[in-house]
């Protein structure tokens, strides 16, 4: 039974998934990075929000750990590279709480234009001067995104509903976003710091993006700009940001993160963290409720559930650590399985070093996109050859490391079928090629192995024979095999072109020992006798 460790607060409703699923789910939830280091290494995979830190101390001691989940978007507070180097799948659930940021930065600007915290405090506290909180219209201001991804889609849709003028920052988006979503693109960020009346990030936390905005971007704005951030802490220069308020060159910001952030769990009592920036009246923070809200918690909580659970059950899943799966994952899941078998069919039946891994798209599979699918081929090899760390996280890398090349190729001509996969093993002797096609969506065949032509389905036990092509052969190894009390599901023969040797694959519903297997070796005329699990 694997074991799964939560140690951030999240919805109660993915835990309770994942213990229905049969899994041991410990929630220590609030566990100091010193306690986490003493036992991470009793669990198989770890779940967290933005609390914990996964660094690379964490990552080493985890030595049976296979899946990192973070119930919300950045990942910022995991080592991903570390992961990646040790197979770690890291997952997420961007898409769960992209309203729950949208519509919170669209309080905030509503706030800080309007007050609204401020004068709420103030009647709290019995003072009900209203002239001191007048604030400004939205209506025909100007709001610069930055970022026009999925929250900065929202944001930028919901801004023009309440008749704002929306520009945006994004060179990574088409211009046709732009024009779909009736806003003007600004070619560069100075563009959109001197037009704005309020700038909000919807980026991710990364190298290129930490201090995006300093004191040289914030003497760009128009004086009397507003600031929102509800993205990442850190991509603001805190320091700047607090100079410019003070001046009265930015008239408010309201942040909901910041680049050092408290204990979220501790009591006033408890809380021996401050900000400079919380000094000032005109500054909104909230705790980092980006993704507090009912739904965007049940969302998160349930996705990194299936998630993680896909992991641990051996099941190709989006991580951020993998290559880009494009499409439908549940139409290229019987090319993945395919590949990977094809992969470790040259281990079980051959000996010789592999220099080379050429994965070969043939016909209408020539068209998508086959990074992941190589990646299956990668890692059946690998594990064939004795590895069972191998995930299609390292695939890659552990092959690389091993001094094998990989390429692969495709060609959209095919006669005989509608798609083929072929993985072709260069050894410093030879070259050897294993095939199969997918039909009716989901039925997996192997049609070419090591040059004999066949149909047959790969199934979990399975031997592969080679004999002299003489009459007698077949008969006496399914004598042989039912005196073993061995049953054959299925049997599939093929010639060589010269007619001199033929191959057969006996599908066989029990695991051929190795007492059988050199029996067979034994029957006049066989020259080969191979397992091949699946």
């Amino acid at each position: 039974m694997a074991r799964i460790i939560v140690t951030d607060k999240m919805a109660p409703d993915g835990i309770e998934y994942l213990k229905s699923k049969g899994f041991e789910v410990d929630t220590p939830l609030g566990i100091s990075q010193e306690e986490l280091l003493q036992v991470i290494e009793n669990y198989d995979a770890l779940i967290v929000r933005s609390a914990t830190k996964v660094t690379k101390d964490v990552i080493e001691r985890g030595k049976n750990l296979k899946v990192v989940g973070r119930a919300g978007n950045g990942v910022d507070n995991i080592d991903v590279e570390e992961c990646t180097k040790r197979g770690i799948a890291v997952v997420n659930t961007p898409e769960g709480n992209i309203m729950a940021a949208a519509e919170l930065t669209v309080a905030m600007i509503f706030a800080i234009f309007r007050n609204i915290p401020q004068a709420h405090h103030a009647a709290k506290n019995r003072d009900f001067r209203r002239n001191k909180f007048v604030g400004e219209e939205l209506e025909g201001k100007t709001a610069g995104i930055i970022g026009v991804g999925k929250i900065g889609t929202i944001v930028a849709r919901k801004l023009l509903g309440i008749g704002m003028k929306v520009v945006g920052y994004d060179p990574y988006v088409a211009d046709e976003k732009f024009e779909q979503l009736g806003i003007t693109r600004c070619e560069n960020l100075e563009e959109l710091l001197k037009v704005s009346d309020v700038i909000t990030l919807h980026i991710p936390k990364s190298p290129q993006n930490v201090g995006l905005i300093g004191e040289k971007e914030l003497k760009m704005c128009k004086k009397g700009v507003r600031i929102v951030n509800v993205a990442r802490g850190g991509m603001i220069d805190e320091k700047a940001l607090y100079n410019a308020i003070v001046e009265g060159h930015v008239a408010a910001a309201a942040l909901d993160v910041l680049e050092k952030e408290p204990n979220y769990t501790k009591s006033p009592e408890e809380q021996d963290f401050w900000n400079p920036l919380l000094d000032l009246e005109n500054v909104v923070y909230t705790p980092h409720l980006g993704a507090s809200t009912k739904e965007a918690n049940y969302n998160v909580s349930i996705g990194v559930a299936k998630l993680v659970e896909g992991v641990l059950n051996g099941e190709l899943v989006p991580a951020v650590n993998m290559p880009p799966v494009s499409g439908d994952i549940n139409q290229l899941r019987p090319y993945i399985d395919l590949a990977e078998k094809l992969g470790s069919i040259y281990y079980q039946a051959e000996k010789d070093r592999v220099t080379k891994i050429e994965v070969i798209y043939s016909g209408d599979i020539a068209n998508i996109a086959t990074k992941a699918i190589t990646l299956a081929a990668v890692k059946g090899f690998l594990n064939s050859a004795g590895d069972p760390d191998v995930t299609y996280i390292n695939a890659e890398l552990k092959l690389r490391e091993l001094g094998v090349k990989l390429v692969e190729s495709k060609s959209s001509h095919l006669d005989k079928y509608t798609n083929l996969i072929t993985v072709k093993f260069t050894t410093p002797n030879r070259d050897l090629s294993v095939s199969g096609t997918v039909f009716a969506k989901d039925v997996i065949r192997i049609v070419d192995f090591f040059g004999y032509k066949l149909d047959f389905e790969p199934t979990p036990h399975v031997l592969a024979l080679q004999n002299i092509d003489v009459p007698g052969i077949i008969g006496k190894v399914g004598t042989l095999l039912g005196e073993n009390n061995i049953n054959i599901a299925a049997m599939q023969w093929s010639r060589n072109r010269k007619g001199e040797k033929a191959v057969s694959f006996v599908s066989v519903d029990t695991e051929v020992s190795d007492e059988i297997l050199q029996k067979l070796l034994q029957i006049e005329g066989v020259l080969k006798a191979s397992r091949l699990n699946f």
